[in-house]
């Protein structure tokens, strides 16, 4: 596959998985998606590779989930809602290799997604997290909501989705949702430092061990599934269509008028 929305680079045995869309804020479109899975299987599946990283082109963010310009009620790709993002995640969670989001910037709504399944993530101390679901009509079923309660507790949880506040790399390390933080010209030094740590340990084992950690959580892979179902569903209402025409006009949105 010819890679348009991502960069593929091996270093010392790592791959790293950028988004290099930074006019876009790293906000992934379908096809991003699609190079993202084909990114992550490639890695995950190369003997000599021992880790994944996922990172963001630029300094402003690590991702802002999916591109709303390519969004009117159906984004841009294939899947039930135009992007395969049930597919993106699992295969974050099935790929038998650690996972490090790298997180120099803004990683908000499903950016904030792909830190939360990602098996770490290291931040610049100028990162920030948070989701933006219900000010866009908008929601992730599955692994951006109920695995989320598992890392970071159901109430805050529950804060996150409902109030979408922004939240700083030092909270969100007191949360649970990062491992750690550092200064921001340290970030790619910290990020090699934990593959370099990894790469010092059994493949085999670490392969196992993340799926025996997955195994607790796989119901929520079907919950994601059938929860893309409904979300498309939602996208055709106009309460759905009001989040995306008030983000793409910069205007507070009029859900009430058009809730049931």
């Amino acid at each position: 596959m010819q890679y348009d929305d991502i960069l593929y680079e091996v270093r010392n045995g790592a791959a790293w998985i950028t988004i290099n869309r930074p006019e876009k804020m790293n906000a992934f479109r379908g096809r991003t998606c699609d190079e993202l899975i084909h990114a992550i299987q490639r890695a995950g599946y190369t003997r000599e590779i021992g880790v994944i990283v996922l990172a963001g082109a630029g300094d402003k963010a690590f991702c802002t989930g999916g591109d709303q310009s390519a969004h009117e009620g159906q984004y841009d790709g294939r899947g039930t809602i135009g992007l395969p993002v049930e597919e993106l995640h699992n295969a974050i969670r099935d790929v038998p290799k650690p996972v490090i989001a790298r997180v120099q910037g803004y990683a908000i709504g499903g950016g904030n997604v792909l830190c939360t399944i990602c098996d770490f993530t290291i931040a610049s101390e100028k990162a920030v997290f948070g989701q933006v679901g219900p000010k866009v009509g908008s929601v992730d079923p599955g692994f951006g909501t109920a695995f989320l309660a598992r890392v970071v507790g159901e109430k805050k949880a529950r804060e996150i989705w409902y109030l979408c506040r922004r939240y700083p790399a030092a909270e969100a390390l007191s949360m649970g949702l990062v491992n750690a933080v550092v200064p921001h010209d340290q970030l790619d030094a910290e990020v090699q430092k934990w593959c370099d740590e990894i790469m010092e340990r059994s493949p085999t084992a670490i392969a196992i061990a993340k799926r025996s950690f997955n195994m607790d959580t796989a119901h929520q892979a079907g919950i994601a599934g059938m929860g893309m179902y409904a979300l498309k569903l939602y996208y055709d209402t106009e309460e759905s269509r009001e989040g995306v025409r008030a983000f793409q006009e910069k205007r507070p949105p009029e859900f009430r008028k058009y809730a049931k």
